[in-house]
């Protein structure tokens, strides 16, 4: 009997941790969404889930819902689709492997800050390295403003995000390269299986558990990233390039109600937890079967 509740006494510390790390601050945004809510915070009356109403209302939240969703999807999927190869070259025995998975990883050990005010500076539209470099191959004849223009502010952001991701994404995939036994490939050889059956019968098969977890992980990643939109447009221009977290913050320090941020911040908790609920429950579905 004993041993039989030994395993729950052992991680009741770490359930009790979780509940007060995670459970409490949600309790907190469940109250401050549901009252009136002061500038300073202090909580008033009990509104009806009239945040809810106004937020669900309002046409910048569902634009920046439908961009949240765009955004994740490309930046996950442009990560994964550049990650798998990047790996499967990192994990071949070559002169200078070493060299190279540290390049390939310095990105990861930037702050995102740091990167996005790196890039912002890069895609300036009168003195950026871009147009500089774009002009001086002769591709364009004047500058383009990159950051000042919807339908390439946006672009910008989501390609700058899958190129912050990857370093993370190859670390995960190079996890699982590795501890594919290489007898594998050695007798596919000898069967004659060409590479590209080698890699659909064998690598994507036994990859399968690390690519799901690599999707789990930067969805929840990219779904609250924060600092690349922030930092090179602030959701500009005209709120074009919001995400719903840059929505959240606007809502929150910018406008003063707290009430709708916090109402919009369990919303995306929500998402996020269903997201991962299902997607995981599939990936288990599919592994048992």
């Amino acid at each position: 009997m004993q041993n039989r509740f030994l395993p729950y006494l052992l991680t009741l510390p770490s359930l009790l941790l979780a509940a007060v790390v995670i459970f409490w601050p949600v309790w907190d945004l469940i109250q401050i969404s549901t009252h009136d809510v002061s500038r300073f915070g202090q909580l008033r009356d009990f509104n009806n889930f009239a945040n809810y109403a106004a937020f669900l209302a309002d046409p910048d939240f569902l634009a920046a819902l439908w961009r949240t969703g765009l955004w994740t999807v490309l930046v996950v999927g442009g990560a994964l689709l550049l990650s798998v190869p990047v790996a499967m070259i990192l994990n071949t025995d070559f002169y200078g492997r070493g060299i190279a998975r540290v390049i390939i990883m310095l990105p990861w050990a930037v702050s995102l800050t740091m990167t996005a005010v790196v890039w912002r500076w890069a895609l300036n539209g009168e003195s950026g390295m871009l147009n500089s470099a774009l002009i001086g191959l002769g591709l364009i004849h004047e500058n383009i403003q990159w950051l000042a223009r919807a339908e390439t502010a946006f672009p910008m952001q989501v390609l700058i995000g899958i190129l912050v991701t990857v370093p993370f994404t190859t670390t995960i995939f190079l996890g699982g390269l590795s501890s594919i036994p290489d007898d594998l490939y050695e007798a596919a050889a000898l069967e004659g299986a060409t590479p590209l059956q080698q890699f659909r019968e064998i690598t994507f098969p036994l990859l399968k558990p690390f690519i799901n977890i690599a999707i789990v992980l930067n969805t929840i990643y990219v779904f609250n990233s924060f600092p690349i939109i922030w930092v090179m447009t602030q959701g500009g221009p005209a709120n074009s390039t919001d995400i719903l977290v840059t929505h959240l913050y606007k809502l929150a320090f910018r406008i003063g109600k707290l009430g709708e941020a916090s109402a919009v911040s369990l919303l995306m908790f929500a998402i996020l937890l269903i997201f991962t609920m299902i997607y995981v429950r599939l990936a288990m579905r599919e592994q048992r079967a």
